[in-house]
């Protein structure tokens, strides 16, 4: 396969623990709650319907549901990562909910680093979702980058493949 030179290719050699990556800053709005939602197929009424989340569910408004999150995090880590980023694993935990009018902030550091024994570059990072400073949902997710330059984590198959 193919790399293109001009993309931007994090390697794995470049990556330490403690490293910092850059935050990302998002106003989430109703259509930003809706979408999401109608894109994970999520039919639920509290996460498009305002009436039935403030006056059913007694909350302040509609809120990001759970894959909504989850795609959140992917962006961030693969906006750090570039397209050669594989993510392997991710947990996280839902402590509060994210609501239109909310900015919600991601921001990460790398905790561990490692290479496998079939030769894959893993990176394990911290992440942390919050709004006004306070934590809504932090993650922890493990993603392989390439080892050099003509390495490519996605072409690994089978038995080079141990998330």
């Amino acid at each position: 396969m193919s790399i293109p030179t001009d993309t931007h290719k994090l390697t794995f050699d470049a990556v330490r623990p403690g490293d910092v990556l850059p935050e990302l800053r998002y106003d989430v709005t109703a259509t930003t709650v809706v979408l999401g939602a109608l894109a994970t197929r999520d039919t639920r009424p509290m996460h498009h319907d305002h009436d039935f989340a403030v006056n059913r569910n007694g909350t302040r408004d509609i809120f990001l549901n759970t894959p909504n999150q989850a795609a959140w995090f992917e962006r961030y880590l693969t906006d750090w990562s570039g397209p050669y980023g594989r993510l392997g694993r991710m947990k996280f935990r839902m402590l509060g909910s994210v609501f239109p009018g909310d900015t919600m902030v991601l921001s990460a550091a790398v905790e561990h680093v490692e290479t496998d024994d079939v030769g894959c570059g893993w990176a394990t990072v911290l992440v942390r979702l919050t709004v006004d400073g306070d934590l809504k949902t932090d993650c922890t997710a493990r993603i392989a980058l390439p080892v050099d330059h003509d390495d490519n984590p996605w072409t690994r198959r089978g038995d080079e493949w141990r998330p």
